[in-house]
């Protein structure tokens, strides 16, 4: 598919040269593959780091008095207690409690938030939620996300910023300088890694790109494109909007049950999503499947002959020399060590079910302190 017109993001250039065909995703050219091998991709990410663009994702920038009840009310977590300087992962509901997307909230302070969506209809959604507000809601295209991830990420973000980044605690950001360009620099990522988002404006952005990778050169840091991104993801057991949640799914039901806050401000969709709790029509979990390859997705789960399920997202991680897929279960198919057939168009296999994530399972790389 050729560039978009929509959006552009200023690494387009950047991207081509890679050997990107800048695919479509979100209304951006996305670089979905380089002319570089993903497993290499996905090895300088677990072993160095890996940079990506992820500008595609959309961020609003909202201001005004009643910015904070705004947000609040879109998101599904409770927002009084995030501070300036920190952020929360959450849900975007409906208004019958079902998933419209999932966001990360920024609190900027001095009443301004940033709101970070992918491709559900949160920019729709927070429109409705100012109505009748003292606010003012502004897309922002200019500002640009690259994202710096794996464990020589620290040390080469701290050594060339003009903050102290050791201490910055996961889900909380800062402002700084970085190669002497101001930025916003976030703990945040989507690897199952400690990494950082930095954001900056387009005009800095292409200067930072190449100034990270140069600087990250002897490290083996390198571009990295949506498909590693896609491996480590997986592995990492992190959701993606439209594969492994959709308007149909309550939060619990896809494993964002956590997500919900009983208190706070009454967000859109809260009362029937917590009623939702208990009657799961089905569960997110993980599988390993007996085979050599990655799945196709939408492959049909049975047990016992019986249909019990649908895979969403797979993925072979050679590094962990097994084919993965992040599923939706019936409840009685979710418990730990259940063996399942995974039914394909012409094959057949079988699968157990998996403690997730598959990668780093208790998550100490990317809550390290």
């Amino acid at each position: 598919m050729s560039e978009p017109n929509s959006r552009t993001s200023a690494l387009a250039d950047r991207h081509r040269a890679l050997g990107s065909d800048l695919e479509d995703w979100n209304g951006m050219g996305t670089a979905w593959s380089y002319s570089t091998d993903p497993k290499n991709e996905h090895d300088a990410i677990r072993e160095a780091a890996g940079l990506f663009d992820m500008s595609p994702l959309k961020k609003l920038r909202v201001n005004g008095p009643d910015a904070a009840a705004v947000v609040d009310h879109l998101h599904s977590r409770d927002l009084s207690q995030v501070g300036p300087g920190q952020s929360a992962y959450g849900a975007v509901l409906t208004e019958q409690g079902t998933m419209a997307d999932d966001a990360i909230a920024f609190n900027l302070g001095d009443g301004a938030w940033l709101v970070v969506h992918g491709s559900g209809t949160t920019t729709e959604l927070l429109s409705e939620s100012a109505a009748g507000r003292e606010v003012t809601i502004a897309v922002d295209d200019d500002l640009h996300i690259m994202s710096l991830q794996g464990p020589a990420a620290l040390g080469l973000l701290d050594a060339n910023a003009s903050a102290d980044l050791a201490p910055l605690p996961y889900f909380h950001h800062l402002e700084t300088e970085l190669f002497g360009r101001p930025v916003l620099l976030s703990r945040t990522g989507y690897s199952g890694e400690r990494g950082y988002e930095v954001m900056a404006s387009a005009g800095d952005t292409v200067e930072l790109w190449d100034a990270i990778l140069d600087a990250g050169a002897d490290l083996g840091v390198v571009p990295a494109s949506f498909t590693a991104l896609d491996k480590v993801r997986v592995e990492a057991a992190l959701l993606f909007y439209g594969y492994d949640m959709t308007a149909d799914h309550f939060p619990s039901e896809v494993g964002l049950g956590w997500a919900l806050s009983r208190h706070g401000a009454d967000y859109r969709g809260k009362r029937a999503a917590l009623d939702a709790r208990g009657s799961e029509r089905f569960m997110f979990a993980g599988i390993d499947v007996d085979h050599d390859d990655m799945l196709a997705g939408g492959e049909t789960l049975r047990l016992d002959g019986d249909d019990v399920g649908t895979v969403n997202s797979p993925a072979w991680s050679h590094r962990l020399g097994r084919s993965l897929a992040l599923v939706h279960l019936a409840p009685e198919a979710a418990a730990l060590g259940t063996r399942l057939e995974v039914r394909g168009e012409d094959r057949e296999w079988a699968a157990v079910v998996s403690p997730t994530p598959f990668y780093d399972h208790d998550k100490s790389r990317t809550h390290a302190s």
